[in-house]
């Protein structure tokens, strides 16, 4: 009986964080151009590029609905 209920507690503890791995955000990197104050790209003058602000952004999943038809138009 103490052989089972170790094995359970072994068992909740190592599942718990296998779990946690799986429901990680997915992300994706988006970079725009960096503006200055008159409304002009930053160029950055060693490599005479325009300067990037980039962040990282979750991806969220779109739901596809249905259009109800009992609805009554009033």
């Amino acid at each position: 009986m103490k052989n089972l209920l170790a094995l359970l507690l072994v068992s909740a503890f190592t599942m718990a964080p296998a779990a946690a791995e799986e429901k990680a955000p997915a992300t994706k990197k988006v970079c725009v151009d960096a503006q200055g104050k008159d409304g002009k790209p930053v160029i950055d003058p060693k490599t005479k590029k325009p300067k990037q602000e980039c962040k990282e952004v979750k991806v969220h999943k779109k739901h596809e609905g249905t259009k109800p038809e009992d609805v009554k138009k009033k």
